[in-house]
């Protein structure tokens, strides 16, 4: 595995048929969204945001906690749910987790903020993107939403970190890595002007492919095709 280098990696629409639920007391399934109200009506599923109250009377993103916690400890996983790497159907997660594994792979998600890629997640349905193909006002997260995101990738790390994602994630990988040290953090980006992420160096990929080109640079970079670099345009910004 490399241990040079941290990668970050978007999260993704399309989840795992099998991905595992939240349940409620009743035992219906929780579908975490951005917005509950005009989710479509489904009766075997319950409509939450993450920081909204369980049924035990913490939160359901302290209950997600909790229960990773007891995995961790025991091994037991009742519900079914998949480590982060493995929760998107996209094949790059699971050569992104070869490559890097449990210590160097992190997901951005608009749901639960900056996790490993280890990290036990439920299914859910939010969205940063207003691009997103499909994407309704029950899925799209607004700006000022207020959610208690995750930083899970220790603010103190002394390697590189390269983000992988479009420009709406971009502001919120450098928000939830705002106390790391500005030189360590890349942005890769596909746009014709660059994204105004302070304290990141952000660096042009090249492609002719708008649609999910963020895949094919992490193949590229998995595979030394392309690199972190000093100058040019990945000058510091802000």
């Amino acid at each position: 595995m490399d241990d040079s280098v941290i990668v970050v990696m978007l999260c993704a629409g399309r989840k795992q048929p099998d991905a595992g639920h939240l349940r409620r007391g009743d035992g219906r399934k929780v579908m975490f969204v951005a917005q509950p109200h005009p989710a479509p009506a489904d009766d075997g599923l319950v409509y939450a945001r993450p920081d909204d109250t369980a049924d035990s009377g913490i939160s359901w993103r302290k209950e997600l906690l909790r229960y990773n916690q007891h995995h961790q400890a025991t091994g037991d996983n009742p519900l079914g749910l998949l480590p982060a790497w493995n929760l998107y159907r996209n094949e790059i997660y699971r050569q992104l987790w070869e490559k890097y594994g449990p210590d160097n792979l992190y997901i951005l998600s608009a749901g639960w903020g900056l996790i490993r890629a280890d990290f036990l997640t439920p299914a859910y349905d939010i969205t940063f993107s207003s691009g997103a193909r499909g994407a309704t006002a029950h899925q799209r997260r607004g700006k000022k939403d207020t959610y208690d995101d995750w930083r899970m990738l220790p603010a103190d790390t002394d390697k590189p970190v390269a983000f992988f994602g479009g420009l709406e994630y971009a502001r919120f990988f450098g928000e939830l890595t705002g106390g790391m040290r500005p030189e360590l953090r890349y942005v890769f980006y596909n746009a014709r002007a660059a994204p105004s992420v302070p304290g990141c160096r952000v660096i042009k990929y090249d492609t002719r492919q708008k649609r999910k080109w963020h895949y094919a640079a992490a193949r590229d970079f998995m595979d030394g095709r392309i690199e972190l670099y000093s100058g040019g345009s990945n000058a510091l910004d802000g």
